[in-house]
């Protein structure tokens, strides 16, 4: 039968739709679930995951991982046309607007290092029991964990034409690996933290609501938005979702032409910041918005809303991309440094974030999620810890990555000195180091290691 349109982009997102909602379902039927309060998103991706590498649904890894990183753009976008709730509710303003995010980053910057050296330093051991490895088979543990399955494709890539074999199937597994460490030691790090009643707008006693998923019929409901617009006119929720669409065109076309007038290394690099530039550009729009008197029209309700959806499909796209059979060839060193950079990276992350002024929990979890996966994986688990994005921690988040990319990019080079400048293992894990202890440093004489909350 001659079908007259394309319809395997829609399908692939129906696909994502239908695990979803079994994923909901099974969160609301099943115990185990509920009680580590795994969201549905997450179970739909496991379920997918599965479907997609026992052979009984076939998918295109690429749509996947093409509708998760528009998922994570539009998310951040989002974020940035999001009216402060906060500031509204409490017009005194945070004394913390930069001191979180930065926080943030730098804990992120001194992890990255720790991640390289904890994988370089297993290479080197490898090597004196007779085991050759590439000599950057170990920073796919930083690239992998803290930068998620786009970055480590794509330096694969780069380093296979310099002889390093089958090196994308192993970024992916350690993408892969570390996507498992932020949902099997992250989402029960976050349940410990909310039966500890360490959450801010929470408590330890949580509602049947809260763990089935679902909100009980006869209990008060919260208002999804308010309406700016008459319907006859335009819908609110077709306005809200067009300001995404002007800040994502927006953010195209400025990462497009600055890649006409840079390198093509740093081009193909710009569109892994991508979701930076889309939150600055939403930030922009909303702060003229408000200087022209119309930033009403901007309804933080709805505009949540389309944050929470986004990271719903987000996640379920995202492990359903994971690729398990790739893991078995190399199942002795990703193994060895797997576990080893998530141990050091779960304990280094849960110390500093318990000795931090405020919001430990939300931040603690949030930055979690990003070293190990991605900053969606870290929007996951704050979201567990903070469904209504009510705290500053969402927001943190996001600048956290503006104040991490001098470092973030420093790291991404410096992962290529044995091959672009022939430095040995040895020296680039010496510069590494020294980058961690600065990044520590500067957390202490900051004042942002203090003694612990919980």
């Amino acid at each position: 039968m001659n079908i007259p349109f394309p319809f395997e982009s829609m399908l692939v997102f129906s696909s994502l739709g239908v695990m979803l909602l079994i994923g909901v379902l099974l969160r609301a039927k099943v115990g185990f679930f509920q009680h580590f309060l795994i969201p549905g998103c997450l179970i739909g991706g496991v379920l997918g995951l599965i479907l997609m590498n026992t052979g009984a649904v076939r998918l295109s890894v690429s749509d996947l991982e093409t509708f998760a990183y528009h998922f994570f753009n539009i998310s951040f976008i989002s974020v940035g046309l999001t009216p402060d709730r906060e500031r509204r509710e409490n017009p005194k303003p945070r004394t913390d607007t930069f001191k979180a995010p930065l926080w943030m980053a730098l804990t992120q910057s001194a992890v990255f290092p720790l991640q390289a050296i904890v994988g370089g330093g297993i290479v080197a051991l490898f090597g004196f029991a007779g085991i050759k490895l590439f000599p950057t088979f170990g920073f796919f543990a930083p690239l992998g964990f803290e930068e998620g399955p786009g970055q480590a494709l794509s330096m694969g890539k780069v380093w296979q034409g310099f002889g390093f074999e089958h090196a994308t199937t192993i970024g992916l597994t350690f993408a892969a690996v570390g996507f498992f460490f932020a949902f099997f030691v992250g989402v029960p790090l976050v349940n410990w933290g909310i039966r500890k009643g360490l959450t801010s707008h929470g408590s330890g006693d949580l509602p049947r609501g809260f763990s089935t998923g679902l909100i009980p019929q006869d209990q008060k409901r919260e208002v999804a938005g308010r309406l700016p617009f008459h319907s006859g006119n335009v819908d609110s929720l077709a306005f809200q979702t067009a300001l995404v669409g002007l800040v994502y065109l927006l953010a195209y076309l400025f990462v497009k032409y600055v890649g006409f007038i840079v390198p093509a290394d740093v081009a193909a690099i710009l569109w892994g910041f991508f979701f930076i530039f889309g939150l600055a550009i939403a930030m922009g729009i909303r702060r003229i918005m408000a200087a022209l008197g119309i930033e009403h029209l901007i309804d933080d309700g709805i505009q949540r809303r389309v944050t929470g959806w986004s990271v719903d499909f987000l996640i379920v796209a995202t492990v359903t991309a994971i690729q398990l059979t790739v893991v078995w060839q190399y199942i002795l060193p990703i193994s060895v440094m797997s576990l080893a950079s998530g141990a050091v990276t779960t304990f280094v992350v849960v110390y500093l974030g318990k000795r931090i002024w405020s919001y430990n929990l939300e931040r603690t979890v949030a930055v979690y999620g990003t070293v190990t996966g991605t900053v969606s994986t870290g929007l996951l688990l704050l979201r567990i810890a903070d469904p209504e994005f009510k705290t500053p921690a969402a927001i943190d988040l996001a600048l956290m990555n503006v104040f991490s990319i001098p470092s973030i990019g420093f790291f991404l080079v410096l992962v290529n000195a044995p091959l672009w400048w022939h430095w040995s293992l040895g020296t680039t894990l010496m510069v590494f180091l020294a980058f961690m202890i600065a990044a520590l440093g500067l957390i202490r004489l900051l004042k942002f290691w203090g003694p612990p909350k919980f």
